[in-house]
């Protein structure tokens, strides 16, 4: 799995099948080195992170293990490790309770929360709905409070973050600072010419609606979209009967012929599709990689996101 030279994936049962531990006995990082030490909660900030720290000699290690949900993370003793001896650990608050908690008991160093730099907007009304219906929030553990916590399907906003990145690692690095600087300063023409990428291929199509699993694309309305997710903001909830009578009624009225499905978890946009006659899509929210996204990273799964609901909203 690509995301760079310098960002190393912990893996508990990988390293105690061979016998590590997370930490050296010297108190140095799990692959020995000297440089900073950075841990990111979820792969977004992991992959920006590493960006960023690109030629620094920084190491990035990432909490949530691939192919896992990130909303479900629970430290292990080696995790809190990396945590309690890490230089910087990003993280987003009020999107993992876990990382929160060990964030507040355990960080010795520096730690950057994204969710303020991000400008997290609110959720929307159809998030507000499911709620209602207690399909997400306290009953299920994954309570996000108001504010919708994807804030990177807007790759300006992961410019922004990835800018604070920088001048936190600038901060605690200062031999590197301009790399840092400069790293962001790439990182961010990328992230604006993928955001030009979305504006221009969704401005002109015949459907502007897209049907998704759980409401994690609410970023995307800034280029036209409407959103109508099967659950709300958990992915691991359980549509109500009226949602799914709803949801029915507004695929008939807007001509819709695709119902998307997430790579780690498919079976609410596959039911729904199955049930109705429709296409099944694939829309990955990048919350985590999966083992079929070997060789990917952010970039090039939010472009294949972009195929996908051109395809679907017959883009031209």
């Amino acid at each position: 799995m690509r995301f760079g030279s310098g960002l190393a994936l912990l893996s508990s049962a990988a390293l105690l099948a061979s016998g590590c531990s997370a930490f050296s006995e010297d108190g140095g990082s799990a692959s020995g080195g000297s440089g900073t030490s950075v841990v990111a909660a979820f792969y977004p900030l992991a992959w920006l992170t590493e960006r960023v720290a690109e030629g620094t000699g920084t190491e990035v290690e990432l909490l949530t293990t691939p192919g896992a949900e990130p909303h479900d993370l629970e430290l292990d003793v080696q995790r809190t490790a990396l945590v309690s001896q890490a230089d910087l650990v990003v993280y987003q608050a009020g999107f993992q309770p876990a990382v929160d908690d060990t964030v507040a008991q355990n960080a010795q160093g520096s730690s950057l929360d994204v969710a303020a730099l991000a400008g997290l907007l609110p959720m929307d009304e159809s998030a507000e709905e499911h709620e209602e219906h207690g399909e997400h929030g306290d009953e299920d553990g994954h309570d996000h409070g108001d504010l919708d916590p994807h804030f990177w399907q807007d790759p300006v906003r992961v410019a922004t973050v990835a800018d604070a990145v920088a001048g936190e690692l600038a901060a605690i690095d200062e031999e590197h600072a301009e790399e840092y600087a400069a790293n962001a300063a790439a990182l961010r023409e990328d992230l604006e010419a993928l955001d030009a990428s979305y504006a221009a291929g969704l401005a002109d199509c015949e459907r502007d609606t897209i049907v998704v699993s759980h409401d994690a694309f609410g970023y995307l309305e800034k280029y036209g979209l409407h959103i109508a997710s099967i659950v709300g903001l958990s992915p691991d909830a359980e549509p109500t009967a009226a949602v799914l009578g709803r949801l029915q009624d507004l695929i008939e009225e807007e001509g819709i012929t695709t119902v998307f499905s997430e790579p780690l978890e498919p079976a609410l946009g596959e039911s729904l599709a199955g049930d109705l006659g429709l296409t099944n899509g694939v829309l990955d929210p990048v919350e985590g990689l999966s083992d079929a996204d070997s060789g990917e990273d952010y970039l090039s799964i939010m472009e294949a996101n972009l195929a996908a609901l051109q395809t679907a909203n017959g883009c031209r």
